[in-house]
């Protein structure tokens, strides 16, 4: 008789956050409060909320790239090695390895008196002490790269200014990808782009992350970008994750008033001249402590409970992968607090 299969480990995830909060100096309440949030093996996570809302910040915290003087607490894994305790060589030694980013504006992320040649491979000559054996490889790496994002090798020729935001940002993603990172982190990567160069790029990033099994975490205030590109989804408001599950089920079947209020909120085509929805009230003012649910002063339906403790995480019936953030959520029916919200 055959002994029973040892079980293998899971790989880590990419990227394993666990009740992050971050407080900065002076202020009455933290900036993240318990920000929960995983981002598998090729998998991607989009990170969804309005300006202020903390999108930024918690992308950040992967490359342990926090505002002077803030207090950080609970965890941030990548690969499952904590940034937020690691020294600073080993914070190093991440950044141009397990992690990379790609920024809103890629014409701030290179030099205009150097070429894209030069970009693509600073980082990986100062990690490889390149002799010149090293220095064909990583040429070489670049070269495959660039072809991998839909450029040939003469752009390791040109500079910055001689190509368009479109081609910069496809170049900065080759980069991004040079030290064959578990995680990739794009922080509203298109919003500087053209609609059409948009598309491309989000397209681009879709088939990468499935090429070359890398996580990624993409951030954006897009509903519809959020929709296109991610395979689950987090919905962000004032430093907290009120709602995630599958993509395809969070935008059919919301369980947050916030998610429900922003899809009631977002210009459709079968409905062309119809006055959009508005999210009455202002987003919580962050000199102020806030008590309860941070979404109750604009929610239509809020109660006393809402204004007094803040609402666990806690799964829909029937699934384990849709968790809501909300008192009342078992009320909530999209087309009810599109009209309260209409209404109000």
């Amino acid at each position: 008789m055959n002994p029973p299969p040892t079980p293998t480990s899971l790989p880590a995830p990419a990227l394993e956050v666990r009740g992050l909060r971050l407080t900065l100096p002076g202020a009455p309440r933290p900036v993240l409060d318990g920000v929960d949030l995983t981002v598998g093996p090729g998998e991607t996570v989009a990170l969804v909320g309005e300006s202020g809302s903390g999108k930024s910040l918690t992308s950040r915290s992967a490359l342990g790239l926090l505002p002077p003087g803030a207090v950080a607490e609970g965890a941030v894994l990548v690969e499952g090695e904590d940034v937020l305790t690691a020294p600073p060589e080993r914070l190093r030694a991440l950044r141009t390895g397990s992690v990379a980013m790609v920024f809103q504006d890629p014409r701030a992320a290179l030099n205009p008196l150097r070429r894209i040649g030069d970009f693509l491979t600073e980082a990986a000559r100062s990690a490889r002490s390149a002799g010149a054996a090293d220095e064909a490889a990583v040429t070489a790496r670049a070269v495959e790269l660039l072809r991998a994002v839909g450029l040939d090798d003469t752009a390791l020729r040109r500079y910055p200014g001689q190509v368009s935001g479109g081609m910069l940002q496809r170049v900065v993603i080759a980069a991004a990808l040079m030290g064959d990172p578990a995680l990739l982190l794009a922080d509203e990567p298109t919003t500087a782009l053209d609609v059409t160069t948009q598309a491309e790029v989000i397209a681009l990033l879709a088939r990468l992350r499935e090429s070359f099994r890398t996580g990624l975490l993409f951030v954006t205030h897009d509903l519809d970008l959020a929709a296109a590109i991610g395979d689950r989804v987090c919905v962000m408001y004032a430093g907290r994750i009120v709602e995630t599950g599958p993509a395809d089920v969070l935008f059919e079947h919301p369980r947050h008033p916030y998610t429900a209020a922003l899809l009631a909120s977002t210009p459709r085509l079968t409905t062309p001249g119809g006055r959009l929805s508005a999210i009455p009230g202002q987003p919580p003012d962050p000199r102020t402590a806030l008590t309860g649910c941070a979404f109750a002063a604009r929610c239509p339906l809020a109660t006393g409970i809402c204004t007094e403790t803040a609402p666990e995480a806690l799964p829909a019936p029937g699934r384990t992968d849709h968790l809501t953030a909300c008192h009342h959520s078992d009320r909530l029916a999209a087309a009810a607090v599109e009209g309260a919200v209409a209404d109000a």
